[in-house]
Protein backbone atom coordinates (compact mmCIF):
# COMPACT_ATOMS: atom_id res chain seq x y z
CA UNK A 1 0.00 0.00 0.00
CA UNK A 2 2.90 2.37 0.73
CA UNK A 3 4.16 1.91 -2.82
CA UNK A 4 0.71 2.78 -4.16
CA UNK A 5 0.60 5.97 -2.11
CA UNK A 6 4.08 6.98 -3.28
CA UNK A 7 3.10 6.35 -6.91
CA UNK A 8 0.05 8.58 -6.64
CA UNK A 9 2.06 11.29 -4.89
CA UNK A 10 4.75 11.23 -7.57
CA UNK A 11 2.28 11.34 -10.47
CA UNK A 12 0.21 14.15 -9.01
CA UNK A 13 2.56 16.50 -7.19
CA UNK A 14 0.30 19.44 -7.99
CA UNK A 15 -2.80 17.93 -6.37
CA UNK A 16 -4.15 19.80 -3.37
CA UNK A 17 -2.47 18.85 -0.07
CA UNK A 18 -5.86 18.49 1.56
CA UNK A 19 -7.02 15.81 -0.88
CA UNK A 20 -3.78 13.86 -0.73
CA UNK A 21 -3.68 13.88 3.06
CA UNK A 22 -7.23 12.58 3.10
CA UNK A 23 -6.18 9.70 0.87
CA UNK A 24 -3.01 8.77 2.77
CA UNK A 25 -4.72 9.03 6.15
CA UNK A 26 -7.11 6.23 5.24
CA UNK A 27 -4.99 3.76 3.32
CA UNK A 28 -4.27 1.66 6.39
CA UNK A 29 -7.96 0.83 6.67
CA UNK A 30 -9.32 -2.31 5.03
CA UNK A 31 -11.79 -1.57 2.20
CA UNK A 32 -14.76 -2.83 4.21
CA UNK A 33 -13.86 -0.54 7.08
CA UNK A 34 -13.31 2.49 4.85
CA UNK A 35 -15.26 5.53 5.93
CA UNK A 36 -15.84 9.00 4.47
CA UNK A 37 -12.67 11.10 4.41
CA UNK A 38 -13.28 14.10 6.72
CA UNK A 39 -10.49 16.26 5.26
CA UNK A 40 -11.92 16.27 1.74
CA UNK A 41 -14.06 19.30 0.88
CA UNK A 42 -17.78 18.58 0.94
CA UNK A 43 -18.02 20.00 -2.59
CA UNK A 44 -15.19 19.43 -5.09
CA UNK A 45 -13.39 22.70 -5.77
CA UNK A 46 -13.57 22.21 -9.54
CA UNK A 47 -17.21 21.11 -9.72
CA UNK A 48 -18.85 22.96 -12.61
CA UNK A 49 -22.31 21.47 -12.92
CA UNK A 50 -24.53 18.51 -12.12
CA UNK A 51 -26.61 16.69 -14.72
CA UNK A 52 -30.11 15.76 -13.64
CA UNK A 53 -31.57 13.46 -16.27
CA UNK A 54 -35.28 13.11 -16.93
CA UNK A 55 -37.50 11.78 -19.71
CA UNK A 56 -39.51 15.00 -19.98
CA UNK A 57 -38.07 18.48 -19.47
CA UNK A 58 -41.19 20.08 -18.00
CA UNK A 59 -41.50 17.24 -15.55
CA UNK A 60 -37.87 17.72 -14.52
CA UNK A 61 -38.36 21.46 -14.06
CA UNK A 62 -41.45 20.86 -11.93
CA UNK A 63 -39.62 18.25 -9.83
CA UNK A 64 -36.79 20.64 -8.99
CA UNK A 65 -39.16 23.54 -8.30
CA UNK A 66 -41.26 21.38 -5.97
CA UNK A 67 -38.24 20.49 -3.88
CA UNK A 68 -36.26 23.72 -4.06
CA UNK A 69 -38.77 26.53 -4.48
CA UNK A 70 -36.88 27.84 -7.54
CA UNK A 71 -38.00 27.29 -11.13
CA UNK A 72 -35.20 26.49 -13.58
CA UNK A 73 -35.09 28.42 -16.85
CA UNK A 74 -35.03 26.88 -20.31
CA UNK A 75 -31.44 26.86 -21.57
CA UNK A 76 -31.73 25.66 -25.15
CA UNK A 77 -31.06 22.55 -27.21
CA UNK A 78 -27.98 20.53 -28.11
CA UNK A 79 -28.04 20.20 -31.92
CA UNK A 80 -27.22 16.72 -33.15
CA UNK A 81 -27.29 15.24 -29.66
CA UNK A 82 -31.05 14.99 -29.24
CA UNK A 83 -31.29 16.81 -25.93
CA UNK A 84 -32.52 20.06 -24.41
CA UNK A 85 -32.01 21.54 -20.96
CA UNK A 86 -33.09 23.89 -18.22
CA UNK A 87 -30.69 25.54 -15.78
CA UNK A 88 -30.57 26.64 -12.16
CA UNK A 89 -27.63 28.33 -10.44
CA UNK A 90 -26.05 26.55 -7.46
CA UNK A 91 -23.69 29.37 -6.52
CA UNK A 92 -20.56 30.90 -7.99
CA UNK A 93 -19.50 28.96 -11.09
CA UNK A 94 -21.79 26.04 -10.25
CA UNK A 95 -25.17 25.11 -11.67
CA UNK A 96 -27.70 22.35 -12.12
CA UNK A 97 -28.48 21.20 -15.65
CA UNK A 98 -31.80 19.45 -16.08
CA UNK A 99 -31.37 17.47 -19.29
CA UNK A 100 -34.10 15.71 -21.27
CA UNK A 101 -34.82 14.48 -24.81
CA UNK A 102 -35.61 17.12 -27.41
CA UNK A 103 -38.77 15.92 -29.20
CA UNK A 104 -37.81 17.92 -32.29
CA UNK A 105 -34.69 15.81 -32.85
CA UNK A 106 -34.66 12.27 -34.21
CA UNK A 107 -33.10 10.58 -31.19
CA UNK A 108 -30.85 10.99 -28.18
CA UNK A 109 -27.21 10.48 -29.16
CA UNK A 110 -25.76 11.18 -25.73
CA UNK A 111 -27.12 10.18 -22.31
CA UNK A 112 -29.64 7.83 -23.91
CA UNK A 113 -30.54 6.55 -20.44
CA UNK A 114 -32.75 9.62 -19.95
CA UNK A 115 -35.34 8.27 -22.38
CA UNK A 116 -36.28 5.48 -19.95
CA UNK A 117 -36.10 7.29 -16.61
CA UNK A 118 -39.29 7.16 -14.57
CA UNK A 119 -38.08 9.80 -12.12
CA UNK A 120 -35.42 12.53 -12.44
CA UNK A 121 -32.00 11.42 -11.19
CA UNK A 122 -28.36 12.43 -11.37
CA UNK A 123 -26.63 10.95 -14.41
CA UNK A 124 -23.23 12.62 -14.10
CA UNK A 125 -21.29 15.77 -13.36
CA UNK A 126 -18.69 18.07 -14.85
CA UNK A 127 -15.52 19.67 -13.50
CA UNK A 128 -14.18 22.88 -15.01
CA UNK A 129 -10.66 23.46 -16.28
CA UNK A 130 -9.17 26.59 -17.82
CA UNK A 131 -6.30 24.63 -19.38
CA UNK A 132 -7.93 21.62 -20.99
CA UNK A 133 -5.27 21.01 -23.64
CA UNK A 134 -2.51 21.12 -21.02
CA UNK A 135 -4.56 18.90 -18.73
CA UNK A 136 -5.01 16.42 -21.58
CA UNK A 137 -1.24 16.28 -21.99
CA UNK A 138 -0.85 15.55 -18.27
CA UNK A 139 -3.37 12.72 -18.44
CA UNK A 140 -1.64 11.30 -21.49
CA UNK A 141 1.71 11.37 -19.70
CA UNK A 142 0.15 9.64 -16.69
CA UNK A 143 -1.25 6.89 -18.94
CA UNK A 144 -4.90 7.83 -18.33
CA UNK A 145 -7.07 7.23 -21.40
CA UNK A 146 -9.63 9.82 -22.49
CA UNK A 147 -11.57 11.20 -25.45
CA UNK A 148 -11.29 14.80 -26.60
CA UNK A 149 -11.06 17.64 -26.03
CA UNK A 150 -14.08 17.94 -28.33
CA UNK A 151 -15.97 21.16 -29.15
CA UNK A 152 -19.57 21.70 -28.04
CA UNK A 153 -22.13 24.46 -28.35
CA UNK A 154 -25.67 25.43 -27.44
CA UNK A 155 -27.83 28.33 -28.59
CA UNK A 156 -29.62 30.10 -25.78
CA UNK A 157 -33.20 31.36 -26.15
CA UNK A 158 -31.83 34.90 -26.56
CA UNK A 159 -29.82 33.76 -29.59
CA UNK A 160 -26.42 33.82 -27.92
CA UNK A 161 -24.30 30.76 -28.64
CA UNK A 162 -22.33 29.21 -25.78
CA UNK A 163 -19.21 27.27 -26.73
CA UNK A 164 -16.99 24.91 -24.81
CA UNK A 165 -14.57 22.01 -25.09
CA UNK A 166 -15.11 18.75 -23.23
CA UNK A 167 -12.82 15.88 -22.26
CA UNK A 168 -14.22 12.53 -21.15
CA UNK A 169 -12.39 9.78 -19.31
CA UNK A 170 -12.65 6.36 -20.90
CA UNK A 171 -12.96 4.93 -17.40
CA UNK A 172 -15.10 7.25 -15.30
CA UNK A 173 -15.92 4.53 -12.77
CA UNK A 174 -19.49 4.20 -13.97
CA UNK A 175 -20.15 7.95 -13.95
CA UNK A 176 -18.79 8.60 -10.46
CA UNK A 177 -15.91 10.63 -11.89
CA UNK A 178 -16.62 13.77 -13.92
CA UNK A 179 -16.04 14.81 -17.46
CA UNK A 180 -14.05 18.03 -17.86
CA UNK A 181 -15.22 21.22 -19.50
CA UNK A 182 -13.50 24.42 -20.56
CA UNK A 183 -15.82 27.29 -21.45
CA UNK A 184 -14.76 29.59 -24.27
CA UNK A 185 -13.70 33.05 -23.20
CA UNK A 186 -16.62 34.64 -25.05
CA UNK A 187 -19.26 32.52 -23.29
CA UNK A 188 -21.08 33.59 -20.14
CA UNK A 189 -20.97 30.80 -17.58
CA UNK A 190 -24.52 29.48 -17.05
CA UNK A 191 -24.36 30.06 -13.30
CA UNK A 192 -24.18 33.82 -13.87
CA UNK A 193 -27.69 34.36 -15.23
CA UNK A 194 -29.53 31.14 -14.39
CA UNK A 195 -32.25 31.48 -11.71
CA UNK A 196 -30.67 31.86 -8.27
CA UNK A 197 -31.67 30.97 -4.73
CA UNK A 198 -30.08 27.53 -4.36
CA UNK A 199 -26.66 26.47 -3.10
CA UNK A 200 -24.87 23.14 -3.41
CA UNK A 201 -23.66 22.27 0.10
CA UNK A 202 -22.48 18.69 -0.30
CA UNK A 203 -21.58 16.32 -3.11
CA UNK A 204 -20.36 12.78 -2.65
CA UNK A 205 -19.87 9.46 -4.35
CA UNK A 206 -20.48 6.08 -2.78
CA UNK A 207 -19.04 2.81 -4.01
CA UNK A 208 -18.02 -0.61 -2.70
CA UNK A 209 -14.46 0.18 -3.91
CA UNK A 210 -13.86 3.38 -1.97
CA UNK A 211 -10.07 3.26 -2.01
CA UNK A 212 -9.95 2.59 -5.77
CA UNK A 213 -12.18 5.57 -6.45
CA UNK A 214 -10.11 7.84 -4.20
CA UNK A 215 -6.93 6.86 -6.01
CA UNK A 216 -8.58 7.54 -9.38
CA UNK A 217 -9.90 10.91 -8.18
CA UNK A 218 -6.48 11.93 -6.88
CA UNK A 219 -4.87 11.04 -10.20
CA UNK A 220 -7.15 13.48 -12.06
CA UNK A 221 -6.81 16.26 -9.45
CA UNK A 222 -10.33 15.93 -8.05
CA UNK A 223 -11.00 16.25 -4.30
CA UNK A 224 -14.07 14.03 -4.28
CA UNK A 225 -15.77 13.05 -1.03
CA UNK A 226 -16.05 9.24 -1.11
CA UNK A 227 -17.77 6.79 1.21
CA UNK A 228 -18.43 3.08 0.95
CA UNK A 229 -21.80 1.54 0.16
CA UNK A 230 -23.14 -1.62 -1.43
CA UNK A 231 -24.15 0.21 -4.62
CA UNK A 232 -22.30 2.99 -6.49
CA UNK A 233 -24.13 6.31 -6.54
CA UNK A 234 -23.86 10.08 -6.59
CA UNK A 235 -25.63 12.28 -4.05
CA UNK A 236 -25.96 16.06 -4.01
CA UNK A 237 -27.40 18.09 -1.14
CA UNK A 238 -28.86 21.45 -2.13
CA UNK A 239 -30.28 24.24 0.04
CA UNK A 240 -33.08 26.32 -1.43
CA UNK A 241 -35.97 28.48 -0.23
CA UNK A 242 -37.79 25.32 0.84
CA UNK A 243 -34.82 24.00 2.81
CA UNK A 244 -32.49 21.06 2.15
CA UNK A 245 -33.19 18.43 -0.47
CA UNK A 246 -31.13 15.70 -2.07
CA UNK A 247 -30.62 14.53 -5.65
CA UNK A 248 -29.31 11.02 -6.20
CA UNK A 249 -28.32 8.79 -9.08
Amino acid sequence: MERQVQKVQTEMESISRRAFLAFTAGTAMAPRALRAWPKIAEVPALLDHLLLGCSDLERGIAFVEEHSGVRAAFGGVHPGRGTQNALLSLGTRRYLEIIAPDPKQAGVEQYSVITTLKEPRLIGWAAHRDDLEQFAAQLRQAGIEFEGPQPGSRQRPDGQVLRWKALRLKDDHGGLLPFFIEWSKGSVHPSVDAPKGCTLTRFEATTPQGEDLLVAACRIHIDLYVSTANEPSLRATIVGPKGDFALTS
